[in-house]
């Protein structure tokens, strides 16, 4: 049985590398195919590092150092450092907060935010780092290591401590602003705070206490902001048009007055055009490097955000599909190797980047079909950026790490810290 068990976690292992892998050479394709094939990066952006796809294979070496490095320490290792990790993290947002206020050379504010870390030695200028895509990652494993006990969840007044961890952070992603880091962070929470074995009436209050807060919420929310999340009900012609005849509701969804020009040519430009990039492939697709939205600049970010449309655009439905049968396959293999660890640790960082990754395919994927907000999440393993790059392959060598460090000495009993 033990032979069996550990034969069967290194197939799962093998097929969770070769899907990532997959993934990472599909987004340089895609990358490759919509800079035609060499345009250059706009100038202070990531360094000179070339073009973006030239980029992108360098981000990738990166990203395999980083998935060989987390695979060198044992997980529960890692574990002992989580809350290190997480002030770390912290200190980082913090500066980004302190770049607002006062000016730092090494915080650029890149259209209207502070979400970079960018360096300059002897007038080379190194690829930003942002700080929001590696807080992840280590709000994750400070969230594992703190839920390993039950009692810092089983009662409601206990799980104040697994929200402090998540509102702190948040709140500081938040000003940068990154609205999509922040949304991405509740669902980890749920996730894990379920799978670690958490009330559900417990939970369920504080969903609806969230939801009687939400309109206070809204009306704190900046226009762009309102905008990007309503756009969901905009695309209907019979709200736009309610939105139009009735200025109260058109300021309650974008914050100011609504017109319809302005939501074709400004506010619903990237949604409208991505989903004609994504109606345009049909079943086949046009082929790779063709298609009149990868030959013309037609669909904005159409190699970061919007990299979904672009792949749609190319090879249609069905190689929508191969790309999210991929996913599901990470998906599937992370949740066989949780399934399979007894210690609590080990169980729920592995939950906990298995909800990173999927809430993350499932906003990207439905901001680009207009079916979830634009709030430019990145497609992971993907979309272009150094950053969102190395967060995703650290991730999967996290996911690796708990499948090839399996307690199997213990394998009948649970482990309690």
């Amino acid at each position: 049985m033990y032979e069996f068990l550990k034969g069967r976690l290194i197939f799962v292992r093998l097929c969770l590398l070769a899907a990532a892998l997959a993934l990472v050479a599909v987004g340089i394709m895609t990358i490759y195919s919509v800079g035609h094939p060499a345009q250059p990066c706009p100038a202070g952006q990531d360094g000179d590092l070339g073009s973006f796809w030239e980029k992108q294979v360098k981000f990738a070496v990166i990203g395999v150092i980083g998935f060989i490095a987390v695979n060198l320490i044992n997980y529960r290792r890692l574990g002992t450092l989580s809350y290190w990790f997480y002030a770390f993290g912290l200190v980082l947002l913090a500066i980004l907060l302190l770049g607002k206020i006062v000016h730092i050379p090494f915080v650029p504010e890149i259209n209207g935010t502070h979400r970079w870390i960018k360096f300059t030695i002897k007038g080379y200028a190194l690829p930003a780092l942002q700080p929001s895509e590696f807080c992840k990652l280590a709000y994750i494993l400070a969230l594992a290591w703190y839920l390993r006990y039950r009692s810092n969840y089983r009662n409601f007044n206990t799980l104040i401590g697994p929200f402090a961890l998540t509102l702190l952070p948040m709140i500081l992603i938040l000003l940068e602003p990154d609205l999509g880091t922040v949304l991405l962070m509740m669902p980890i929470l749920f996730t894990m705070l379920f799978v670690a074995g958490a009330k559900v009436k417990h939970l369920l209050i504080i969903v609806l206490m969230a939801l009687l807060l939400s309109p206070l919420l809204w009306y704190q929310m900046k226009p762009y902001q309102k905008i990007r999340i309503s756009s969901v009900l905009l695309q209907s012609g019979w709200v736009q048009e309610k939105a139009e005849q009735y200025p109260a509701l058109g300021k309650i969804l974008v914050g100011k007055k609504f017109s319809k020009k302005q939501w074709r040519s400004d506010w619903g430009y990237h949604l409208i055009r991505s989903k004609y990039a994504v109606a345009s492939g049909g079943a086949k697709g046009y082929g790779f490097r063709q298609g009149p939205f990868i030959k013309y600049n037609f669909l904005p970010e159409r190699h970061n955000d919007f990299i979904f449309a672009a792949i749609a655009h190319q090879w249609g439905f069905r190689g929508c599909m191969v790309i999210l049968g991929l996913y599901v396959l990470i998906i599937s293999c992370g949740l066989e190797i949780a399934a399979n660890n007894t210690d609590p640790f080990g169980r729920l960082l592995a939950v906990g980047v298995i909800a990173m990754v999927a809430v993350e395919v499932i906003v990207n994927v439905g901001m680009a079909l207009g079916l979830m907000p634009i709030t430019g999440m990145t497609l992971p393993l993907v979309s272009y950026g150094g950053s969102s790059l190395l967060v995703s392959a650290v991730a999967v060598g996290l996911l690796n790490n708990v499948g090839r460090c399996r307690p199997f000495s213990v394998a009948r009993k649970r482990i309690d810290y």
